[in-house]
């Protein structure tokens, strides 16, 4: 597997990225992580290698220049970020195969509103997502979804379920045991990791 810095240029930021590529990719997911958090996020990390030994290329950039992530507003800006993850589709093209996106908390809203009304994205996987706020845009989405919440995140599974019905593409809500927002839990990480990582292999081989 190879791993190298990218630079992605988008909406007229520069962004800071980790690509790692096995030797043998069947196509390429894009990150989206949440509030409070970067490229760097352990969990999505986490996630990132478990789908690069399945051989999946992953691509985990920051949504938001330093400058711009101070500014609170911007963290919740659902359609700035949802541009950001865009350009780093068009960044991408078709040098890697299918594009799919896993988005986490507001990330999981960004990565639904850049899929909406687009036939290149092959599938979304949402870990705790806030995809309540990409609301307006759910219905255009044609990518099979995945959503995946912890049981014990209530106020957000409330969310996911409510969103869920306003989706019209292939989806599915996992809900995993004993977990919290973070999916801190002694395994719990491990289920998440293994629930996108078969949804995104079905999907990319159709």
């Amino acid at each position: 597997m190879t791993t190298a810095p990218v630079t992605i240029e988008s909406s007229g930021a520069a962004l800071p990225g980790d690509l790692a590529e096995p030797a043998r990719s069947s196509g390429l997911v894009i990150f989206a992580h949440g509030s409070d958090s970067s490229r760097l996020s352990p969990r999505n990390q986490y996630v990132a290698h478990v789908l690069n030994r399945a051989g999946l290329t992953t691509l985990l950039f920051d949504l938001l220049t330093t400058a711009e992530a101070a500014d609170r507003r911007n963290v919740f800006d659902i359609p700035l970020l949802a541009d950001r993850l865009s350009g780093a589709n068009d960044w991408a093209g078709d040098r890697f195969g299918p594009i799919a996106y896993f988005g986490a908390s507001t990330g999981g809203a960004a990565a639904l509103w850049s899929a909406a009304g687009t036939t290149s994205v092959a599938a979304v996987v949402s870990r705790g997502g806030r995809v309540d706020l990409a609301g307006p845009r759910l219905a255009a989405v044609t990518a099979p979804t995945l959503l995946i919440v912890g049981e014990l995140d209530t106020v957000v599974l409330d969310y996911n379920r409510t969103a869920q019905r306003q989706l019209q593409c292939a989806n599915d809500l996992q809900v995993v045991a004993g977990a919290t927002h973070l999916f801190t839990e002694p395994g719990t990480l491990e289920q998440v990791a293994v629930l996108a990582r078969d949804w995104f292999l079905d999907a990319l081989a159709d």
